[in-house]
């Protein structure tokens, strides 16, 4: 361990400026989750997402990014999980994409909400028939005594259902992140990273009735 100090990595990737993103931050995460997949990264929807329990105690943990649209993202999670309890304690979060070979991360903060049990119900019939199983099995978080436990109860819930469809979990859903900063981090030669931050604010010109949201974007110090 007493190497670790040495371990150090120059960067040379292509920079990015406030002039030469999407205005719309949505829109320049899908370009760089798409080179992300393109560049063939394992698991480039994986993120870290972090949550705050109502004692003010944050925790962090990996989970997929199963869909994304104009107004956020979503993943899928048991809702008595620890997780799904500090979301029902506190809805503010954090989800950061680490693109290590990319020299890139993402950071978004906002705030989550469920999403409907029938967009639930879809994803969840799309999920492999063991993967379907195991969400049932599984008490997401509860202490068990060995594995033998865990492979029991799916076990006995391949028996409950047999060759029927399996329903979704009453426990079991998504949750939709709505986004209000984005930033986009770039390695570059010599720590002088680039960070590009979009911001969310209120419009509320008389001309737009609807008060729609309007992004600031700000370069930050590395």
């Amino acid at each position: 361990m007493k190497n670790v100090k040495k371990l150090k990595k120059q960067y040379s990737d292509a920079g990015i400026s406030k002039d030469n993103v999407c205005k719309d931050p949505v829109e320049q995460f899908r370009l760089w989750f798409k080179q992300a997949v393109d560049s063939g990264i394992a698991e480039p929807n994986g993120f870290c997402l972090s949550t705050v329990s109502e004692e003010s105690k944050p925790s962090q943990r990996t989970v997929l990014m199963k869909s994304c649209d104009h107004d956020g993202l979503v993943f899928y999670t048991n809702h008595y999980s620890r997780k799904g309890q500090q979301l029902a304690e506190n809805n503010k979060v954090s989800a950061l994409f680490p693109w290590y070979e990319l020299h890139r991360q993402i950071n978004i903060e906002g705030t989550v909400s469920r999403v409907n049990d029938q967009l639930s119900r879809e994803y969840f019939k799309s999920r492999p028939r063991d993967s379907q199983i195991s969400a049932w099995a599984s008490r997401q978080s509860e202490t068990i005594a060995s594995r033998h436990v865990l492979e029991q109860q799916q076990q006995e819930i391949e028996q409950k259902f047999g060759d029927q469809e399996i329903p979704l979990p009453t426990f079991w859903g998504g949750y939709h992140i709505s986004p209000e900063r984005f930033e986009f981090w770039q390695g570059r030669a010599h720590r002088l990273h680039d960070r590009i931050l979009y911001i969310k604010k209120d419009n509320a010109l008389e001309d737009n009735p609807r008060k729609d949201k309007q992004w600031e974007i700000v370069r930050l110090s590395p």
